[in-house]
């Protein structure tokens, strides 16, 4: 049986290693948050913000799903919260330009897809060129895609975890800014092991966005 002392420590390795970076470089970076469920890492970007840890402002969430708690999360710290149901558009294309035109519409310089359950087009991409990342649960380019829990448990992996990355067209395969490894252990279900990969997911989240601060050219 492994203790939670070792399992605390494995859960920890994160790459690169900045647990105490400070984002406060440059100008505020101005944020549009993208989720479709529950919207916990929207808090965590948003308690970092507030406690400095970044030096940004979240300018808007969009969220696609009516049932998403996501948009009472953003309610409680002050944010415009913005439905777009997927299922009222033809096409993915014209979702997207939607999108695009509310993410315009709030200013926003950089785009982050936490827990967007969208595959997005050219359209958003073109729109916000190498200004978009994602998190994902597990260390791509392994597990790409949905049920990425299940995939590494039933794979027989004893590692997994969460990675930061950059939104290509390709599911899953932008460049990687960020990943946290986290241990998979034997007696794991998919809600155990997905439970640790999130807490991983939001330490690594705000540490990319801090990092993107830290170099993305903003306005005076």
């Amino acid at each position: 049986m492994i203790n939670d002392s070792i399992i605390n420590n494995c859960s920890s390795l994160i790459s690169p290693d900045i647990y105490n970076y400070q984002g406060s470089f440059n100008q505020p970076l101005k944020l549009g948050i993208m989720a479709s469920g529950n919207g916990t890492n929207f808090e965590v970007i948003s308690q970092a913000v507030a406690d400095g840890k970044i030096n940004a402002k979240i300018q808007v969430l969009i969220y696609n799903n009516p049932d998403a708690k996501a948009a009472i999360r953003a309610e409680k710290w002050g944010v415009d919260a913005i439905l777009l149901n997927h299922r009222d558009y033809k096409s993915r294309q014209k979702f997207d330009s939607k999108v695009v035109q509310i993410l315009q519409r709030y200013d926003v310089e950089f785009v982050i897809m936490a827990g967007w359950m969208r595959l997005v087009t050219q359209v958003l991409i073109d729109a916000f060129p190498q200004r978009m990342i994602n998190i994902h649960p597990s260390l791509l380019p392994s597990f790409k895609g949905v049920r990425a829990v299940e995939q590494a448990l039933a794979a027989g992996v004893k590692i997994t975890g969460c990675t930061v990355h950059l939104v290509s067209l390709e599911v899953d395969s932008g460049n990687i800014l960020m990943q946290a490894a986290v241990p998979v252990l034997q007696e794991d279900t998919p809600e155990t092991l997905h439970a640790r990969i999130q807490a991983q997911e939001h330490r690594i989240l705000p540490m990319a966005i801090a990092l993107l601060n830290s170099t993305f050219p903003t306005q005076s």
